[in-house]
C-alpha cells in the first residue's frame, strides 16, 4: 500500500511535550515536536533521566521500569 502525497498532508500528530497537533510533513522542522522548545524541553527530561528505557535481563523479560523504585 503506497502513501499519497495527499493522505501525507492530512496527517498530524501530537507534540510530545505539550500536545499541539503537528502536521507529518517534511517542512514541519522539529516533527515529531511542534517547536524547538518542545523538542528541548524532552531533550532535558531525557538527560535529566526523566525519561528511561526498560531495563531487559537479557532472557527476553524486560523489567519495568518505575520513578519510585531509585534505580
Amino acid at each position: 500500500m503506497s502513501t499519497t502525497h495527499r493522505d501525507m498532508i492530512s496527517r498530524t500528530v501530537a507534540c510530545p511535550n505539550c500536545g499541539r497537533a503537528v502536521p507529518w510533513v517534511p517542512e514541519s522542522k522539529w516533527r515529531p515536536f511542534c517547536s524547538e522548545r518542545c523538542r528541548l524541553i524532552d531533550l532535558g527530561e531525557w538527560f535529566n533521566e526523566d525519561h528511561r528505557l526498560p531495563e531487559s535481563t537479557g532472557d527476553g523479560y524486560v523489567l519495568p521500569v518505575s520513578k519510585e523504585d531509585g534505580s
